[in-house]
Order: C-alpha cells, then sequence, then structure tokens
C-alpha cells in the first residue's frame, strides 16, 4: 500500500495554486522528496563511474549483482517518506492550509522538508521514515532522548530545532505576530496508539494526526496565512 501511495505521489505535481479576492494567488509548493532524490542519483551515478573506470570489462556484471549500498538506499528511503507525508496532507488538509514542500534554506546545504501556513500559525515538519518503536527516554536528571528501534537519535531533534528558530526569524523580520510549530512526521515507524510523545515539546506524529492538528481554527484568516506562505515561499525556495 505504501508503495503504491509513493508511486501515486511521485506523479502529483506539487504545486498548489489558489484564488483570492483580488486575483490568482500563485505559490510554488515545491517538489517533496526532489533534494535527496538528487542526492540519492548522485551517489549512485558516482558509484556506477568508479565500478566502470576501475572494471571497464566487468562493470556490467559487476553493477548487476552488486546490492545498493546502505547510504544510497537511505536517500530513497528518506524521498520516499517525503513525498507520502506531502500525499497524504495534501490528501487530508483543509484548502487554507498552504503546503511548502522541499524548501532550500539560503546559505546552507540543509533543506526543510515541508513549511505548512496554517490558521493556526506556521508549521516546520520534519518527515522521518524509520522502522521499529519509537519511544522517549526521560531519565531523572539530563534531557529528555528519543529513541527509534533501541537506538538513540537524539541527535534528530537538533536539525529541527534549528529550522523552527530559522522561520521565527524569517517571521519576525516580515513583522508578524505569528507562532511556529515544529513536529516530527513518522512514516513506517511504531508510534504509541493512545498518547502523543514530545521531545523539546516537539510532537512526533503520523501524517493523519499531524492533518488534524493543521486543520485546528486560529486566528490567521485565510487570505493572511495565503500572504504569509507567498514571503516564506520566496524566502525558502524550492530546494
Amino acid at each position: 500500500m505504501l508503495l503504491w501511495l509513493v508511486e501515486r505521489a511521485r506523479a502529483l505535481p506539487w504545486r498548489r495554486v489558489m484564488t483570492q479576492a483580488g486575483g490568482d494567488f500563485d505559490v510554488d509548493g515545491g517538489n517533496a522528496g526532489a533534494s535527496a532524490r538528487r542526492e540519492h542519483e548522485r551517489r549512485r551515478a558516482n558509484r556506477e563511474q568508479r565500478i566502470r573506470q576501475k572494471h571497464p570489462r566487468l562493470s556490467g556484471l559487476i553493477l548487476a549483482l552488486q546490492e545498493e549500498p546502505q547510504h544510497e538506499r537511505a536517500w530513497a528511503r528518506g524521498a520516499d517518506g517525503e513525498q507520502f507525508v506531502a500525499q497524504s496532507l495534501t490528501k487530508r488538509c483543509a484548502a487554507s492550509v498552504v503546503l511548502l514542500h522541499d524548501r532550500r534554506i539560503p546559505g546552507s546545504r540543509a533543506n526543510i522538508d515541508h513549511i505548512a501556513i496554517t490558521a493556526g500559525g506556521v508549521w516546520v515538519i520534519d518527515s522521518k521514515r524509520y522502522t521499529g518503536k519509537v519511544a522517549v527516554s526521560k531519565p531523572l536528571f539530563g534531557t529528555a532522548k528519543l529513541m527509534i528501534a533501541g537506538r538513540d537519535q537524539t541527535r534528530l531533534i537538533d536539525g529541527l530545532i534549528k529550522q523552527v528558530a530559522l522561520l521565527e526569524h524569517a517571521i519576525a523580520e516580515l513583522g508578524q505576530d505569528v507562532p511556529v510549530h515544529g513536529t516530527m512526521c513518522f512514516v513506517d515507524a511504531d508510534l504509541p496508539l493512545l498518547r502523543t510523545l514530545t521531545v523539546a515539546s516537539f510532537p512526533l506524529l503520523y501524517p493523519k494526526a499531524l492533518a488534524k492538528r493543521l486543520n485546528h481554527h486560529g486566528p490567521l484568516s485565510a487570505e493572511q496565512a495565503r500572504a504569509i506562505a507567498a514571503q516564506l515561499a520566496q524566502r525558502f525556495p524550492p530546494a
């Protein structure tokens, strides 16, 4: 089922065009997973080139028998996860929710997976495609730890903290008094069914639960949300 949704997501244009009073309102929603897909292709091309140069006669056979390295598969899985989250949110979110996917951070090689502009504020969404149980370890002393499949993955939170700070700074420069939220959206991983885990105040959610939060009512009108989205789309262009 997931593979079918991913293939369908690849065929969808992640460009949302909206209309408001006074004329067309055009925002480039970006292409979910595009930068991760390009990195996967770059690494695969480099590996194939090295093998062809080192083994010109046997390169075809070697490439046919050789499995894709884990670091290449990770980029492909990440791209599929971003596309799945984008497709799911687009399906479940109200038309008033503006979704920006795979946004470039100026002056950095990093990117933001998704930005959602809603009636309740701006959301920074970090897609994660992991397998295994997700848990939060809270020691008596010290900070909470994010555990995925029994491994400490707390470092993943650091990137989200930085991205939320970037959006807060951008919103302040725009002269807007709008809250900025952050979340990790998981694909395939096992989250608790009856409660929501949080790390550093960020909820860990599946796409369906996240869409419900994005659809909540808030102080921003649809026009205000779209205006903010247009400004953020310029500051954080498609990657």
